[in-house]
């Protein structure tokens, strides 16, 4: 169906800062005036439809923040800048990109949305077009953005990214990791505190205390600071102080944190009373309203029928828009399909070099070493961050030389900001780079959870968006770490749809796993067991079926039972299984997983029915272990081959403990896995 032709007023999506100055700015005005009123009159139709039962969920609205983000848009180069809108952003939707019919879909949730209805009101975006969908974790988005900035610099565009975040906002953790993360990479941001008094509703005093103004907290990061206030109706104004702040970013490559005082003509979404304000400070705030005050200004140089002309074209094109999105089918979608798109599809190969990384054995750390050397090398659009990976080489020493041969530019030591950090490598990846992030310990990945489960891992699923990024993740116990130090977390992150997740044993699977996880296009996870970095060696060769990392692997033949683990528990289950052979005169057949997600346990059924016994090894606790979904995955379609109750082996259900002997106890050890074994055969 053809979409409803525009008016010509909305042709132009962009503003020439000099056309304000000229010696006639009245088209400049008038078309600021015309994208205000639309971004109003859609938000406010919006809510009727809400209203009226035919918007589900909630709407939010940017009624009385137009005059900032309507200029704000225009100003920005839309060919290569980068942005992510917030609640109050639909003006900014409008101008950046697509039809108003496509955001009204958006909005109805019907088939033809951008998100395939699977996400709601302004929880979308165009990541072609660099605008990116925002998530609900206030703060989440900036660090993204400051991730797809860069990524455009590194390709030689001038770019400039524009983040938002409310004055509430302004209390999260997030903001904070990424202006400071912006300020150390010097990186061209346009911070903007969106204040218009009130997080929901709690007010700014409840917020913060003292009397520094949000803008003046510029200067604790080394960057410049700026006031704006966007309700005066003097919007020609507030352009011009936007497009001066973003030409000084543009040319120095410094980021800028702008507080934009805004006036909130609406609560916090369609169901907010604002029943929490007084009539006398409701009237304050919508006497504040910068469309009627723009508006006046305009008829007093003589445009009021030029104002009746805009608004005249306007509503009808508004409601025809609105009349086709309420028209268009529903949603339909079978479970197979949503399951299929949680995944980006497989990649094409790369054309790697078929060279043996050494002749010399390697114990695991050195493996991943070279996988990474390998990629750093070959991969021009391969990048590794974390933290101390420079000079220090890492906590293991993985990513020991690197910055030396390959330079900071492609070895990059970040702030201690788990939570920016992985948000920036989501950025990265959204722009063609190919990062790898070392997390010191797999348990600081906690810091990064909104950002490794609901935003990297949800990407694809809602907006066709690949996010190619490794999470390296040194786990596991047994090196008396300790509580926060010695987690087993894959049950945590892996619960969560959209990740994936390789778990190397040896040496030549480590090799392999790096390459097989930097060629996906997905987020994946890459747990590197602690014990194993320098347990033993081997020779590491090119292999050129290293993608057969994504399925299990049979370390050992046996009739008796089927074991399936992985990780450090590999090494444990072949001296089980010797032990059996050599006691018992029973055979136990080991399977290491090594690949945690997707799960590809065709050939581990197939054992099971041949042996008609399973047993799950792994280190994680037994509480929501990860041993529970393979038992139930393999059990629930052969429950009749079994002849014996599944036995599932792990940690105990405490915290890690410090002490080497208390460890010993938690962790499950050859003794007490041969005892459990031995019982369950009795």
């Amino acid at each position: 169906m053809a979409l409803p032709e525009a008016p010509a007023i909305l042709r132009d999506r962009d503003l020439d800062p000099a056309e304000l100055t000229a010696s006639d700015p009245v088209p400049a005005l008038l078309r600021l005036y015309a994208w205000m009123f639309y971004a109003r009159t859609v938000d406010n139709r919006i809510l009727d439809l809400f209203r009226q039962g035919l918007i589900k969920g909630t709407v939010t609205g940017g009624q009385g923040h137009e005059a900032l983000i309507t200029p704000l848009t225009l100003l920005a180069r839309k060919d290569i800048d980068v942005i992510s809108f917030t609640h109050r952003g639909l003006g900014g939707h409008l101008v950046w990109s697509s039809h108003l019919v496509e955001h009204l879909n958006q909005y109805c949730a019907n088939a033809e949305s951008p998100t395939q209805a699977r996400e709601g009101n302004v929880h979308h975006g165009d990541p072609q077009n660099r605008s990116l969908p925002m998530i609900s974790h206030l703060g989440a988005m900036l660090s993204n953005v400051v991730g797809l900035t860069e990524a455009q610099r590194r390709h030689g565009r001038p770019a400039v990214g524009f983040t938002f975040f409310g004055d509430g906002g302004s209390s999260t953790g997030d903001i904070h990791e990424s202006l400071n993360l912006a300020s150390v990479l010097s990186l061209p941001i346009v911070f903007v505190v969106e204040n218009n008094g009130y997080a929901y509703s709690t007010p700014v005093g409840e917020q913060f205390s003292g009397r520094t103004e949000l803008w003046q907290r510029a200067a604790g990061y080394g960057i410049e600071g700026l006031r704006i206030d966007t309700t005066t109706g003097d919007v020609a104004g507030v352009a011009q102080q936007l497009s001066a702040a973003i030409e000084k970013v543009r040319s120095t490559s410094r980021p800028m944190l702008i507080e934009a005082h805004c006036a909130r003509l609406r609560g916090h979404a369609a169901y907010d009373t604002c029943d929490y304000l007084s009539p006398a400070e409701n009237e304050e705030i919508q006497a504040r309203d910068p469309l009627p005050r723009f508006r006046l200004s305009l008829e007093k140089r003589g445009l009021s029928d030029r104002l009746t002309e805009i608004e005249g074209a306007l509503r009808p094109f508004i409601e025809s828009c609105l009349q086709q999105a309420l028209a268009t089918a529903r949603p339909s979608a079978s479970a197979s399909q949503l399951v299929a798109d949680v995944f980006a599809p497989d990649a094409s190969p790369l054309p790697w070099k078929p060279e043996d990384p050494a002749e010399a054995p390697m114990n695991q750390a050195q493996a991943l070493n070279a996988a990474l050397r390998k990629i750093l090398t070959e991969r021009p659009e391969s990048m590794i961050l974390g933290q101390d990976i420079g000079t220090y080489g890492g906590a293991f020493k993985v990513t020991d030389g690197l910055l030396r041969d390959f330079g900071r530019s492609r070895v990059l030591n970040t702030p201690l900001a788990e939570s920016a950090s992985t948000g920036y490598a989501i950025g990265l990846a959204l722009g063609g780079i190919r990062p790898i992030e070392e997390f010191q310990f797999a348990d600081f990945a906690t810091e990064a959870t909104t950002q490794i489960t609901l935003n990297a891992a949800t990407y694809h699923f809602r907006s066709g968006a690949r996010v190619p990024v490794v999470l390296r993740l040194p786990c596991g116990g047994g090196l008396t770490f300790g509580s926060f130090h010695s987690q087993e977390l894959e049950s945590l992150f892996l619960s969560m749809p959209g990740l994936k997740a390789l778990y190397p044993s040896t040496p030549q699977d480590a090799f392999d796993a790096m390459l097989a996880a930097y060629e996906d296009d997905n987020p994946v996870l890459l747990f590197e067991h602690k014990g194993l970095y320098r347990r033993r060696k081997q020779t590491v060769r090119w292999n050129p079926d290293f993608r057969g990392v994504w399925q299990p692997q049979c370390l050992a033949a046996g009739d008796y039972a089927t074991v399936v683990t992985y990780g450090e528990m590999t090494l444990t289950a072949l001296e089980v299984a010797d032990y059996f052979r050599t006691e018992y005169e029973r055979t136990l057949e080991v399977w290491d997983l090594r690949a945690l997600s997707p799960l590809r346990l065709e050939s581990i059924a197939d054992s099971v029915r041949r042996t008609h016994r399973l047993i799950v090894l792994h280190e994680g606790r037994s509480n929501h272990g990860f041993g529970a979904e393979l038992v139930s995955r393999l059990t629930e379609t052969l429950f009749f081959n079994l002849e014996a109750p599944p036995l599932r082996i792990a940690a105990l259900d405490v915290p890690v403990p410090f002490a080497p002997e208390l460890e010993a106890e938690f962790r499950p050890g050859r003794d007490r896995i041969i005892a459990r074994i031995a019982d369950w055969m009795g």
